[in-house]
């Protein structure tokens, strides 16, 4: 183990003198991996985009919840983009938890792009950025709608549907408008979005709704 900053100093000089024509592409990105859990151990600062890896594209999976959908000239942009800048933001995923592999919380776009388009594809040897946030299924589902909502990027019918999903594992009203940035007749509405009217008869809206 490495314990002074001479030691990681030299060690990243000898790595870097290494002919890297001599490494399969899986030790090259074993090392980055190292590398970059070094990083981030070394700077020490909480944030996940601090330590981000590469993983097979075969190990990123969809979710079934994405409330974030993109019309066709944006995604053809959003292409271009990639192509003619590189991927400029990594992939947010979170590990699964019954098998091996990841599933997408924010990326969903840029993903498809990288596993389906041959040069986008090739120019990442088969390869995904990611940062990975260890979260349960509900907490990958409020992750999800966070960072679309932060983007003004959702659709309000889905993200209405992921509210009742929320409800069905049990997450209070308050923990949900918590969660989602959303106050108690936002998160109201959104279940009446879904034909949950009946249920919440009874509940009052603010004029913020009128």
């Amino acid at each position: 183990m490495m314990n002074t900053k001479h030691d990681i100093l030299d060690f990243i000089e000898k790595l870097s003198a290494m002919s890297t024509s001599t490494l399969t592409m899986k030790d090259r990105v074993d090392i980055f991996n190292q590398l970059s859990d070094l990083s981030s151990t070394i700077v020490g600062l909480d944030h996940p985009v601090l330590n981000v890896k590469l993983v097979s594209t075969s190990q990123v999976q969809d979710n079934d919840y994405n409330p974030n959908a993109v019309a066709p000239p944006e995604f053809r942009l959003l292409k271009h983009s990639i192509k003619k800048d590189g991927l400029t933001m990594p992939i947010v995923v979170g590990r699964k938890r019954d098998e091996e592999g990841y599933v997408i919380i924010d990326g969903y776009h840029r993903t498809k792009i990288i596993k389906n388009d041959l040069a986008v594809n090739a120019s990442l040897a088969n390869y995904i950025p990611v940062v990975i946030l260890d979260r349960s299924l509900d907490d990958r589902i409020s992750s999800s709608i966070r960072h679309n909502m932060a983007r003004g990027a959702h659709q309000v019918e889905l993200t209405a549907s992921l509210v009742v999903k929320l409800k069905e594992m049990a997450w209070t009203n308050e923990d949900i408008g918590k969660e989602l940035g959303m106050d108690n007749d936002e998160v109201l509405r959104m279940q009446q979005i879904t034909g949950l009217a009946e249920a919440f008869k009874n509940q009052s809206f603010s004029n913020a709704w009128e």
